[in-house]
């Protein structure tokens, strides 16, 4: 009997022992377990804390859509390609561009480069060219010299340099060229030395109408004579090294008039060929300075 008193006694007196509430973080993972939404809610839950006045919600929405919008965009630019400034200007990447000349000396091309259209000088020399044409310079009117020096050059279509009608210098020395092509008209120095050039490959008219030129250098070349039509304005004439064998008397000057004096020459050069000029006297009485050769 006093046991079933005391035990009524402590379930009176005792609290009763209630299970501790579920925080709000329980009732959300619960919630969203059961629905198959659990990152979604997670989000908006989130974005709640965020905004907690509820509103602009249209901003949260377009966050996703504008970061998107802005990763396209970015992955379109990366996918862009700039333009190499080599395609624009390749000959002032590869050569030296100055002030309107061009400095391509040792650098293994094989062709001319595409000039800048204010060209005016071209300094190509000790190079691989084998062949110049006339769309080599189609475009670059204002040339003034071009050096050409050194090269492997057999080749030069004959309209090549006849647009050119401001070259004033032009030297294809050490090269191996056979023959001449036209020669633009205002020249004043032209320079082919160390050729394999002959007689045949110089046509009757190639110098005559050059009535600026002054210094003319064909020496160490295959010729048989002396070029024909040699203009009054030189004063140099380099011919040393060839095969010249014979000269008239008209070669230098004028067989019809005893008292034409060629004023202009300062030197003429022909040793290293087999000819005595010394069999030729009447060849030279028009000039100031006799040639340089072999008079015996």
């Amino acid at each position: 009997m006093k046991t079933l008193l005391s035990t009524l006694l402590l379930l009176l007196f005792v609290p009763r022992i209630k299970p501790a509430p579920q925080t709000p973080q329980d009732l959300h993972i619960s919630y969203d377990y059961g629905t198959g939404n659990f990152e979604e809610t997670i989000l908006s839950h989130d974005n709640d804390d965020k905004y907690p006045d509820g509103k602009n919600a249209k901003e949260k929405e377009s966050v996703i859509p504008d970061m998107q919008r802005f990763q396209l965009q970015k992955d379109e630019s990366a996918t862009l390609t700039p333009k190499k400034e080599s395609e624009e200007m390749p000959t002032c990447l590869l050569c030296v561009c100055l002030l309107g000349s061009v400095y391509c000396e040792e650098v293994d091309i094989d062709v001319v480069p595409p000039l800048p259209k204010e060209s005016a000088y071209l300094y190509a020399r000790f190079n691989k060219i084998k062949k110049l044409t006339a769309k080599d310079f189609a475009d670059i009117p204002n040339l003034r010299r071009l050096d050409f020096t050194g090269n492997l050059i057999k080749d030069i279509e004959d309209s090549t340099f006849s647009k050119l009608s401001l070259l004033e210098e032009l030297s294809l020395a050490e090269n191996q060229l056979l023959k001449l092509p036209v020669l633009p008209s205002k020249l004043t120095l032209f320079n082919a030395k160390y050729n394999k050039i002959t007689s045949e490959g110089i046509k009757a008219n190639t110098f005559k109408k050059l009535s600026n030129l002054t210094f003319l250098y064909l020496d160490h070349n295959a010729l048989e004579s002396v070029p024909r039509n040699l203009p009054e304005s030189l004063r140099i004439i380099h011919l040393q090294f060839n095969n010249i064998t014979s000269i008239t008397d008209d070669t230098f000057c004028k067989a019809n008039d005893t008292r034409y004096i060629r004023d202009h020459i300062e030197e003429i050069r022909l040793e290293g060929n087999p000819i005595i000029l010394g069999k030729y006297p009447n060849s030279f009485i028009c000039l100031k300075r006799l040639p340089i050769g072999s008079y015996i």
